[in-house]
């Protein structure tokens, strides 16, 4: 590969710092905790698939947890071991259980979780909601023996093996979101019946685009895949189709920050550091990023034969303390230029991770957003090096590179995040389609939790959803009907607001009223903007 210029990438820490209130403030906003979730971090561990595919063996899963130990990772924080598809016989017992594959698991999954566990980490298995698994669905691999209509059953089996994580994967084409959400469900009542702490890992989006990021499974489920599989190659034209690259799957799960929190986890899939496909710089940038987005940490290299520099990506132990931070809010990013972009992670400590990432763009400057403050300290994040600043960090990024820094001091402006009601229609604001694309109309919908409807309201007026996308009065319209969009942050008074006493929300520039279009209540009514008058299609509230 050609090394690419680097480039110089400067954010004013006042933008980073504005957001520990945006983030801290939106927890209680989120979704509920999985019931029972045992995932109160995001998960770290292993998964067999990337590296082995359906040829993963026992003596394969030994040796990784043998290298998850004397490698440091386990040190390092990483704790489960995850025998993906292909482990099992492909046939039931007479009795309809499951039971490994007696060639290539000849001591059975029993004792390859005593195994597991006598190294002091933990022990996950695969399985699917329906009649066949991914692998035996595209002919890859014998049999039948998905859990549909074994729920309990095989809950059950998982328990008395000692499994402590599983990953349950539709890989269908076909089922509606009801029937995912239903089955998905099942599965997860059947394993808190066990009275065993099992990390519930769903997919709900192989092979079935409409569901996965435009859905909060929180309450179904401890972690959920965002997107399609992520395969080691950096970007490709795909928006949420197989396959897909390290930047494709950032730009579906970095706009869902607001709805992830501690026992509910966005899951962008399994890292790809170290796969052939990436660069060094690339892995670099990739594990960061999915620190900084509180994702679960599951290496899928393989780890007995890594390089001392990928270990020393999986293992830096600022990152992950980072990722593994106990207010467990998602980073978002604050800033999209296109080729450059930042994100900001807020920590229990009232510190702030932020992550400068170069696309292969050019300069920025991040915006001064009004943050009061005298000195920061800054600690990079990569070399654990230290420095002070009065206000403004910088750092040379190669492209495809992401620095990384830990930033302390500063007063943060008060935000808040919720859903808004309208009062007339009981219904919430809502992004069309949860399109997180420029110019995307607002409208009334059920009220729910999933990010399309996650407002943060900062105290310099801005309304924003996704991180970097703020309500907007469309082309700085002033007229009565003008429509209220979505629009990338540029501080401009179109995208202030003022609330008023009566639950109104009033536009700056133009000096009308956020407004369910001609009062109407159903869903899909359009948003616009019209002359204040103290009707409850302009007034609103907030909803937890």
């Amino acid at each position: 590969m050609v090394p690419l210029r680097s480039r110089l990438l400067r954010l004013l820490s006042a933008t980073a710092l504005t957001l520990t209130a945006c983030v801290t403030a939106s927890a209680g906003t989120t979704a509920e905790a999985a019931p029972g979730s045992p995932a109160l971090t995001p998960p770290m561990g292993w998964n067999s698939w990337n590296s082995f595919g359906c040829g993963i063996t026992e003596a394969q899963v030994r040796q990784a947890a043998d290298a998850m130990v004397s490698s440091g990772m386990k040190d390092a924080g990483y704790q489960y071991v995850v025998v993906d598809d292909c482990w099992f016989d492909p046939q039931r017992d007479a009795q309809g259980n499951l039971r490994a594959n007696p060639t290539k698991f000849p001591s059975g999954m029993k004792a390859l979780g005593d195994y597991i566990h006598s190294k002091g980490l933990k022990f996950g298995i695969y399985q699917a909601p329906n009649e066949v698994t991914c692998a035996q669905g595209v002919g890859t691999y014998p049999g039948a023996t998905g859990s549909k209509g074994h729920e309990a059953q095989d809950a059950a089996t998982f328990a008395s093996w000692g499994v402590d994580y599983l990953k349950y994967d539709w890989c269908s084409g076909s089922g509606t979101l009801s029937e995912q959400v239903e089955r998905f469900t099942i599965m997860r009542d059947a394993l808190r019946a066990t009275g065993r702490p099992i990390v519930y890992s769903i997919n709900p989006n192989s092979f079935h685009a409409p569901t996965g990021d435009k859905y909060n499974w929180g309450e179904v489920a401890d972690l959920w895949r965002t997107t399609e599989d992520l395969l080691d190659i950096w970007q490709n034209n795909n928006t949420n189709s197989y396959p897909m690259g390290v930047g494709n799957v950032l730009d579906v799960t970095a706009p869902l920050a607001a709805q992830s929190g501690p026992g509910h986890w966005n899951d962008p899939d399994m890292l790809v550091v170290g796969r052939p496909g990436l660069s060094l710089t690339e892995s670099r940038a990739h594990f960061a990023l999915w620190a900084l987005m509180a994702a679960p940490l599951m290496a899928g290299n393989d780890i007995r034969t890594m390089s001392a520099d990928v270990s020393a990506i999986l293992r830096n132990p600022r990152l992950v303390a980072v990722n593994q931070d106990p207010l467990g809010a998602g980073g978002r990013r604050v800033r999209d230029d296109g080729a450059t972009e930042v994100f900001a992670k807020p920590l229990a400590d009232g510190s702030v991770a932020v992550g400068l990432f170069n696309r292969g763009g050019s300069t920025t400057t991040a915006t001064q957003v009004g943050l009061t403050g005298g000195s920061f300290t800054l600690t990079d994040l990569w070399t654990g090096g230290t420095s002070s600043t009065s206000g403004q960090i910088s750092a040379s990024v190669p492209a495809h590179g992401v620095a990384v820094f830990k930033m302390t001091g500063g007063s943060p402006l008060d935000a808040t995040t919720a859903r808004l009601r309208s009062t007339g229609s009981g219904r919430c604001l809502d992004v069309d389609r949860s399109s997180t694309a420029a110019g995307t109309a607002t409208l009334i919908w059920d009220c729910h939790t999933a990010a399309n409807q996650l407002w943060t309201t900062w105290a310099d007026g801005e309304i924003r959803v996704y991180g970097d996308k703020c309500l907007d009065a469309s082309g700085q319209g002033t007229n009565n009907g003008t429509p209220v969009i979505i629009w990338p942050c540029n501080g401009q008074n179109n995208q202030k607001w003022t609330p008023q006493a009566d639950g109104s929300i009033r536009n700056v520039h133009a000096g009308l009223c956020l407004d369910v279009n001609g009062a109407a209540t159903t869903s899909g009514t359009p948003v616009i903007l019209w002359t204040c008058n103290g009707q409850n299609n302009q007034k609103w509230t907030t909803l937890p």
